[in-house]
């Protein structure tokens, strides 16, 4: 641990390591509530020769370590950012919801279910109240990976073959996620819950396209072609995990946070989006 930055109401404290033995005491001393938000993400270049034990000494051991030192140090409750991971890749025909049986496929969901599962023996041992939250794809000003790749061929106006796509997929836009912790965080009705949240807008990739290059002053180039020649074509080419995510549909009902906490998120989806491609235009100009 390094040195401790203030200012007026925020005081940073730099973690140099985030593992298994990080020592949370002082930094604690005095603190009733932790949203814990740190995660080792998708690794677009992995080079880790175990990416599954490289996943879980940050999104388990580490997490673990901290649910501990909270309970030991009287932390009311923990909040924990999850992933709509947990519950699987794609939906057919149903959203998924909080009751469904996860079904996590990649390294980085299978972590974050083996913390959750990590999370609610300790919340049983220790009285540590634990909350979590499985967003779908987080959007917002600096997004990066896929959402990012998004708007750059959103901008350049490339012809795209999505044309004959008709998937649906739900987003939640950055400030209401920040919405959604934070009623997690202070509401009473919250404890011991998990929660799926989205914008509550699902949309196909083809709408995606259209909805950011008319934001960013560009035209949408789709033509059809047969979605399974698509994700042949790539699963040949090496690439169809990525077609999955372009062709496949993703839907998340979040109206158990809605009922049970009566959140409702602060923007909407069209918000978002408006105010991601303004960070985008000034970022590319």
């Amino acid at each position: 641990m390094s040195g401790y930055k203030t200012n007026a109401r925020i005081q940073w404290v730099n973690i140099d390591d985030l593992c298994s033995i990080t020592d949370w005491r002082d930094i604690l001393d005095g603190i009733k509530i932790v949203v814990h938000l740190a995660a080792r993400t998708h690794v677009l270049r992995e080079s880790d020769a175990d990416p599954l034990a490289a996943y879980r000494r940050i999104n388990v051991l580490a997490t673990e370590n901290l649910a501990l030192a909270c309970a030991s140090a009287g932390v009311r409750r923990l909040v924990f950012l999850s992933s709509i991971k947990v519950n699987g890749e794609f939906t057919v025909g149903q959203p998924f919801c909080e009751s469904d049986s996860p079904r996590p496929e990649d390294a980085y969901g299978i972590s974050k279910w083996e913390a959750e599962l990590a999370l609610s023996r300790i919340a049983k041992e220790t009285g540590l109240e634990v909350v979590i939250v499985r967003p779908p794809l987080v959007y917002g000003p600096g997004v990066k990976g896929n959402f990012l790749k998004l708007l750059d061929i959103a901008r350049r106006g490339w012809p795209l073959p999505l044309g004959s796509v008709h998937n649906l997929r739900s987003f939640i836009y950055v400030e209401n996620l920040v919405a959604a912790l934070t009623d997690c965080a202070m509401r009473a009705e919250a404890a011991g819950n998990t929660y799926l949240v989205s914008d509550g807008t699902d949309v196909s990739t083809p709408e995606l396209i259209e909805q950011l290059s008319s934001r960013l002053g560009a035209r949408a180039k789709l033509w059809r072609c047969p979605p399974r020649l698509l994700y042949g074509a790539a699963t040949l080419a090496g690439r169809g995990a990525e077609a999955s995510r372009l062709l496949g549909s993703l839907q998340v009902d979040s109206s158990l946070i809605r009922t049970t906490l009566r959140w409702t998120p602060p923007f909407t989806a069209a918000q978002g989006l408006d105010r991601t491609a303004q960070w985008y235009h000034q970022k590319v100009n």
